[in-house]
């Protein structure tokens, strides 16, 4: 068991009391297994962090990795027409090796911005180059594949027959989920009721069940996709989900911009969790979710940064700032503070995916999946008499970020990601759309 030891570190614990303490922290194996001032252990690697400021790694609750090939590749377009026009045909057209740098391209991005932990949903094939991916990058990750059943525009290569895409979905499950040393968990991805039959998502209630796995699902993102569910179903996005059952403890809607009363209701009521995309609801002009009332009904909030081409980047710092900003503007200057925002961005996130006795915070016992970040810079200055909170959500970026820990492994030091060859990546990701285009 690796002994390491993170000498004199200001910690933003993000604990219960919300605790800033200067010290060491000691992570045996995995683990935090004591924090302390001027601990005196022999440590086999020790990193001198030197009042650099270390966090809980972000905890990101909605991406995309198989989509991060696609940056630029869909830019100015609602979501109904971005799916349609270019994402769909762009995603039929991966094959397994497309799918992994686009899975390595987007961890390395995720990891040089501090993010350690991501809920992610893949396309319909080649899923098992993106663990391998996930795997080999040293992220953690709850992942699926992408589960397609029915819908109009689909593109041939999207469409699924139930029964496979049910069955593809627990070959999966049963191969990666505990992968990695625990690092991978498995989620059931039916995209949207948009492209799911009924049959299918009653057998994804019942197998999430069956395997006590997460949910994870896109709902009430676009007015446009609500209409096409009520004119298909008969009710709104959250009533539809309730009324065949899904609505659950474990499962977790992307967006949910558009909510009404009654579907506020059904969340709180049946412990739905909520992730909130600030970045890519902008850029879709999708809408901006009401996640002050949200909270203080509440209901358990994460933030992601959605996909690439609708981002166009997956940084937390940008997510952070976003999701404080645009709330200010309907609620006040004091909604959503920086302190609000960190902690959905830590623990929110943690709690969303049910794992907030395992990460989110600096405390013993926990696992060990920190970042350091380095201030010591003009546009996170003056620090005297800092408020910690703002430096990092107001004014701090992914450029901040030095080292990153993730299952008490040093993924990444002096900003160098050591998982990972990044000209390789960058070459190869090149190279994979090129080709991929050449398949449309």
């Amino acid at each position: 068991m690796t002994t390491k030891l993170i000498r004199d570190a200001i910690m933003m614990t993000m604990n219960t009391t919300d605790d800033i303490v200067r010290g060491d922290v000691l992570i045996q194996g995995n683990r935090i297994a004591q924090i302390g001032r001027n601990l005196q252990v022999e440590a086999e690697v020790t990193v001198e962090a030197r009042g650099r400021v270390l966090l809980p790694g972000f905890v990101q609750t909605h991406v995309h990795l198989c989509q991060t090939l696609f940056r630029g590749q869909a830019d100015d377009l609602e979501l109904i027409d971005w799916l349609r026009q270019r994402i769909w045909p762009l995603e039929a057209a991966h094959n397994e090796e497309s799918v992994y740098y686009s899975a390595m391209l987007g961890a390395g991005e995720l990891i040089r911005s501090g993010t350690t932990t991501v809920l992610d949903m893949e396309t319909v094939h080649h899923t098992d180059s993106a663990f391998r991916a996930i795997e080999q990058s040293g992220l953690r990750a709850v992942s699926g594949k992408v589960m397609m059943d029915y819908g109009t525009e689909v593109p041939l290569g999207l469409q699924e027959k139930t029964a496979d895409s049910l069955a593809e979905s627990v070959r999966l499950l049963e191969k990666w989920h505990g992968a990695a040393g625990g690092r991978i968990s498995y989620a059931f991805c039916p995209r949207f009721v948009v492209s799911c039959t009924e049959e299918l998502l009653v057998n994804v209630r019942d197998l999430s069940e069956q395997y006590g796995v997460k949910v994870h699902t896109h709902a009430s993102e676009n007015r446009g996709e609500i209409a096409i569910v009520e004119a298909d179903r008969g009710m709104r996005n959250v009533v539809y989900l309730d009324h065949i059952g899904l609505a659950r403890p474990n499962l977790i809607l992307a967006h949910s911009i558009w909510l009404d009363e009654e579907e506020k209701r059904i969340i709180r009521e049946r412990g739905v969790k909520v992730t909130h995309c600030p970045g890519s609801n902008l850029k879709l002009a999708s809408g901006i979710a009401d996640v002050p009332e949200m909270m203080a009904l509440g209901i358990p909030v994460g933030l992601g940064a959605d996909g690439a081409p609708c981002n166009n980047n997956l940084d937390m710092f940008q997510e952070m700032r976003l999701a404080a900003l645009i709330q200010k503007v309907k609620h006040g200057p004091m909604a959503m503070d920086a302190k609000s925002v960190l902690r959905l961005a830590t623990m929110g996130g943690a709690e969303v995916l049910g794992m907030e006795d395992e990460i989110g915070s600096i405390e013993p016992g926990k696992l060990a999946d920190l970042q350091l970040l380095d201030l010591e810079d003009f546009h996170t200055y003056p620090s005297y008499d800092a408020d910690w909170h703002s430096r990092v959500v107001y004014a701090a970026t992914r450029g901040d970020v030095d080292t990153v820990l993730i299952n008490g492994e040093l993924v990444m030091q002096g900003k160098t990601v050591r998982t990972l060859d990044k000209a390789h990546v960058l070459k190869e990701a090149d190279r994979c759309l090129k080709e991929l285009l050449t398949r449309l």
